[in-house]
């Protein structure tokens, strides 16, 4: 157990000491999926694609690492979006864009307001500029009420967000999953007034689709 610990500070500490591209051949290179789902793990990180089965090469990790620093730059451009990197199922580098629910919804409701719309019609012009990136959108709550009403709340606000990307011309193929989590996975403090509102949001992740880790693979990602 200790020889486990070291080691996943080791790669901790080599991580964050890296740029995207960088972490993402230091990824490939091996054990890609077991690490990601480690520190996955730890910063509280929920794990989206499916695992290809593989570890991807160094050289296609890093490949990959660099469309996901362009995918975030984008991203990071759209208004009241907080855009950071995590790591995929296989421990490739993904985007998470987090919208909390004070820009999207009322209190207990899945109604998208006008500057939700506004940001979304911004964020659909990345995910188009991106479609060799596979979509996750999870839904949250904060802990108030029961879990009858909080997990189909979750599940109404990821909708809400899948169908009107899609009416912004966002594909409904690039779009792999849509889910509601409750109040299950919190990023802040339920017991407060500004806990509670960080923890309404809905999530969108881009990741490598398994064609964009092909052509990776092959030299020929753009």
């Amino acid at each position: 157990m200790k020889t486990k610990i070291i080691s996943l500070l080791l790669c901790v500490g080599m991580i964050c000491a890296c740029n995207n591209t960088q972490k993402g051949a230091g990824i490939g290179a091996g054990g890609g999926a077991v690490l990601g789902g480690i520190i996955g793990a730890i910063a509280g990180n929920t794990m989206v694609g499916a695992a290809i089965g593989g570890a991807v090469g160094a050289g296609a990790g890093a490949i990959i690492g660099k469309k996901m620093d362009k995918a975030k730059a984008e991203a990071q451009q759209v208004k009241n979006a907080q855009v950071e990197t995590v790591k995929d199922a296989n421990g490739l580098q993904a985007v998470k864009v987090t919208f909390d629910s004070g820009i999207l919804f009322a209190t207990g409701k899945a109604d998208l307001s006008q500057s939700a719309k506004n940001s979304l019609v911004q964020f659909a012009k990345v995910l188009n500029n991106n479609k060799d990136c596979d979509i996750a959108i999870i839904g949250h709550t904060d802990s108030t009420g029961s879990d009858a009403v909080n997990q189909p709340l979750s599940v109404s606000r990821a909708n809400s967000v899948n169908n009107y990307l899609k009416s912004c011309g966002v594909s409904s193929a690039q779009i792999k999953s849509v889910e509601g989590q409750g109040s299950t996975n919190p990023v802040a403090d339920n017991s407060t007034e500004a806990g509670r509102k960080q923890n309404r949001r809905v999530e969108v992740y881009m990741y490598a689709s398994q064609q964009m880790i092909q052509q990776a693979e092959a030299g020929k990602l753009q």
